[in-house]
């Protein structure tokens, strides 16, 4: 069932309640998705973005619920990612001659993925097509912002900005607006999006977000791909991309650690006593990273002025886990934050010099040479990584 969202606008997309993983096993969503696809009917009927493969034919048969399909005068991809664009396949179908939108980079994606020579129409930064009533839709090339192909859309008049995963967040609601959902929830959501996919484009993503401020153009509301539309104040979300991609951090330790028999644990907790001690001011979080979720974890991290990082010693280097880690860390191409490794060991001791390379490597700068200790911690090994986490918190 299509949903109004502003005058002759419609949501036609699909809300995904179960989703638990997406990017394959990458991402976890906690609170599943939506797949937002929009309609305008006005001269012309347009068509933006679809929906993840698995739901082609219920969109497809949903949308010839509301409307004769060979209505459809023009569909635009603002993004190639099958979770955007997995309905066209089964849509072109039944209007294989329709003209699909979309940048030169995006051809080569749908081609590639789909094997199809649709009847695409490459546009770029500025272009426009006319769709009736005095509007008119302007594309906004995104590059890198997260795809190569990636661009946004925007319809004069209504000022709506169709932003596609830019400002989104996997968000599972039958709500269509940001002012209608869990506030809380829905920042948090908005966070972890930004933390794990778009970080590593901060140098890029600033530079778009002052391209489009620079175009001057009303925006009333803010139509993403992902979760919720931005209508009470779309702006707010802008201020906030750009808060984020100037190397973000709060007054904030993250402790990110995994054990085997509880020793390095023992360290993890006395490190975070001995911050707090020398600065209640900060905020000291500590997770065991096996039984805590890595996505959630890096949105910590990215929030965090510095991390302490902790393994025993395993084979002469530090368990996988820990180093599955550091090489996603490594991968958000993190800036300005600090780190300090810890571990227990029994023989040689290599896990702290293990983690200060790779933590260096992921771009982090090192506090000291770190913490180890000799088999499980007694009083005077606790005292001593209480100091340690004084040391730290000073740095």
């Amino acid at each position: 069932m299509k949903k109004q969202v502003k005058n002759n606008v419609y949501w036609v997309g699909k809300v995904d309640w179960e989703l638990q993983k997406f990017h394959g096993d990458e991402y976890s969503t906690h609170k599943g998705s939506t797949y937002n696809s929009y309609l305008i009917q006005e001269e012309k009927t347009v068509l933006i973005d679809t929906v993840w493969a698995p739901f082609a034919k219920e969109f497809v048969e949903n949308l010839a619920k509301e409307i004769d399909l060979n209505q459809i005068d023009y569909i635009i991809a603002n993004h190639g990612e099958v979770d955007h664009s997995g309905g066209l396949p089964e849509l072109m179908k039944h209007i294989p001659d329709t003209p699909i939108y979309c940048t030169a980079n995006s051809v080569k994606s749908l081609k590639g993925q789909y094997h199809e020579d649709w009847n695409f129409r490459v546009v770029k930064t500025g272009d426009k097509i006319d769709i009736g009533n005095g509007k008119t839709l302007v594309f906004v090339e995104m590059t890198m912002l997260h795809w190569p192909d990636s661009m946004a859309t925007y319809m004069t008049e209504d000022n709506i900005l169709f932003s596609n995963d830019a400002f989104g967040q996997h968000y599972a609601t039958e709500k269509l607006f940001n002012d209608l959902v869990d506030q809380c929830d829905l920042m948090q959501e908005t966070l972890k999006y930004f933390a794990n996919i778009l970080t590593p484009f901060n140098a890029i993503l600033r530079k778009k977000l002052d391209e489009v401020i620079a175009l001057n153009l009303p925006i009333d509301m803010i139509a993403t791909s992902h979760g919720v539309i931005w209508r009470d104040n779309p702006l707010q979300i802008v201020e906030k991309y750009i808060e984020w991609s100037k190397d973000y951090q709060e007054n904030q330790i993250s402790i990110i650690y995994d054990t085997m028999w509880n020793g390095t644990k023992e360290l993890a907790e006395r490190i975070a006593e001995g911050i707090a001690l020398e600065d209640q001011e900060v905020t000291v979080k500590v997770f065991n990273l096996a039984k805590s979720d890595l996505n959630d974890i890096i949105t910590e991290v990215f929030k965090s002025k510095a991390v302490v990082v902790g393994s025993p010693t395993i084979g002469n280097d530090i368990l996988h886990s820990i180093s599955a880690f550091i090489h996603y860390a490594k991968s958000m191409k993190f800036k300005n934050k600090k780190a300090a490794a810890f571990g227990c060991y029994g023989w040689s001791g290599e896990s702290v010099k293990v983690i200060n390379k790779l933590m260096t490597e992921a771009g982090f700068e090192m506090i000291g040479e770190g913490y180890r200790n000799l088999w499980n911690p007694d009083e005077n090994s606790k005292k001593e990584a209480v100091e340690y986490g004084k040391i730290i918190a000073k740095s």
